[in-house]
């Protein structure tokens, strides 16, 4: 028999770990993507804690939705009871309402509660399959949306709501005013309309609130694992203002943990996958392992005295996080490595975020091959030349046809998609190595590229010792 613990031991045990709470009133995903468990994956992610109200049963997978089975509205109301009874709900959001009843009983539930509420206005899974009966439209527009502290429609659901045609970024904004009742109707207090189905160009979100348009523009990524992705974001929204975030850091945070999470999308069923919920928590972790990682590299290079390698711009060495998306997620020297009498030394320690150039240079790599995580910069002369053109797969780009660089892309210090658009060319997997041999104002230089620190190390003081 177990003694029971002492009064003096229970005292000393660790006092439990207050969590902010958020509400997800959706129907259930048995696929796993969307709905209420995209909703409570994205909620932990984010740090808070998810309750849930369950909505509608589907049988559902990434090929689409089988049935769908909806739960009596006494069990819904009484679900939200349950929780707004017992936890301190810092936010509330909704997102399969199939039928008016279901929408009233929510909107009844939740009619004067103390905490804001986000209303994703579910009416057609990404299937195609319809997910709101036509009949409760209205109800939805009705009932539901007056309550709503932002609701965050697609573009078809933009169009249905607003009654008017939304096909590019102009009717967007009108669609947002329209729904949020500047025509002098009642509509949620904010309206973000999500562009993920404009089809080219970047991925366009429009918020519009107290009477201020604001665009989110998000680079669009060549993928079709997004299965969850409008689910995602309203949960990633509702769990910020549950944080106590205002609407519009909400809105962006939600913004940045989506295109994060659509970038690294998984590959799971036979239809498309699903957005990846927690890659950007996991690569919040990895952000140490890669600072580690750079600082072993520049020991065992300055141990190896490459001083040969170092051009006068200095070296550095870059780690990219697993689930990188920009020069933050990226270690590097601060201050890069310089030739000194006694050798090559670093002049700063690796953080995260210190490297541009080289940086950006990996990120571009990494969009045609991730399966590379780190780079260097080296020294280019014909020996240095000859060198990785015979141990490596090396790659010569010629930058004297280097367009001039946008004003954008001189805030971000050069062209670094352009030098390896040409160096991929034909090609399916990253070379070992793109050099160039310069151009008016620039120099020559050598990038190293490996699939782990350890290989770039190898390669660098392979490339070393020829020299």
């Amino acid at each position: 028999m177990t003694d029971r613990p002492s009064a003096s031991d229970r005292a000393a045990a660790a006092d439990p770990e207050a969590r902010d709470v958020a509400l997800t009133v959706a129907g259930s995903d048995s696929g796993g993507g969307a709905g209420v468990q995209a909703d409570l994956k994205t909620m932990a992610a984010l740090g808070v804690f998810g309750t849930s109200a369950v909505t509608s049963v589907t049988a559902q997978n990434t090929c689409g939705v089988d049935a769908v089975d909806d739960v009596s509205t006494d069990v819904v109301a009484a679900q939200i009871r349950a929780v707004t009874d017992d936890f301190a709900v810092g936010a509330a959001k909704t997102g399969m309402l199939s039928s008016a009843d279901i929408i009233e009983t929510v909107a009844s539930a939740l009619d004067g509660a103390a905490f804001p509420l986000v209303v994703d206005t579910v009416m057609v899974a990404q299937s195609g399959d319809r997910l709101l009966a036509a009949d409760a439209e209205a109800s939805l527009r009705d009932d539901l949306l007056p309550l709503a502290a932002l609701a965050t429609p697609n573009l078809p659901e933009a169009a249905a709501l607003a009654e008017m045609t939304v096909d590019d970024e102009d009717d967007m904004r009108a669609a947002a005013a329209r729904i949020a009742g500047d025509d002098g109707e009642t509509g949620p207090a904010a309206v973000l309309v999500t562009g993920g189905h404009l089809g080219d160009g970047d991925a366009v979100d429009v918020l519009y609130a107290d009477g201020d348009t604001r665009v989110f523009r998000n680079r669009r990524f060549d993928t079709d694992a997004t299965h969850g992705s409008g689910c995602t974001l309203s949960s990633a929204i509702t769990a910020g203002l549950a944080r106590g975030d205002d609407l519009p850091a909400a809105v962006a945070r939600a913004e940045a943990f989506v295109a994060r999470a659509v970038r690294y999308g998984l590959d799971v069923g036979d239809g498309p996958g699903p957005v990846h919920h927690l890659a950007a928590a996991r690569n919040d972790a990895a952000g140490t392992d890669a600072v580690r990682a750079v600082d072993e590299v520049v020991r065992a290079l300055e141990d190896a005295g490459v001083d040969a390698l170092v051009p006068e711009v200095g070296l550095n060495v870059a780690v990219a996080t697993p689930y990188a998306v920009g020069t933050d997620d990226v270690a590097a020297v601060d201050g890069r490595i310089h030739r000194t009498v006694d050798g090559v030394a670093a002049a700063g320690p690796a953080r995260l975020g210190a490297s541009s150039h080289v940086a950006r240079l990996l990120l571009a790599v990494r969009e045609y091959d991730p399966a590379v995580t780190a780079a260097a910069n080296v020294r280019l002369d014909d020996d240095v030349a000859a060198a990785v053109t015979e141990r490596f797969d090396a790659v010569e780009v010629d930058r004297t046809a280097e367009p001039d660089a946008s004003p954008t892309e001189r805030r971000d210090g050069g062209t670094m998609s352009w030098t390896v658009d040409r160096a991929m060319t034909g090609r399916d997997d990253a070379p070992d190595a793109v050099f160039d041999r310069g151009a008016v104002g620039k120099e020559p230089m050598c990038r190293v590229f490996a699939e782990t620190p350890a290989a770039l190390h190898d390669r660098l003081v392979d490339l070393g010792g020829r020299l």
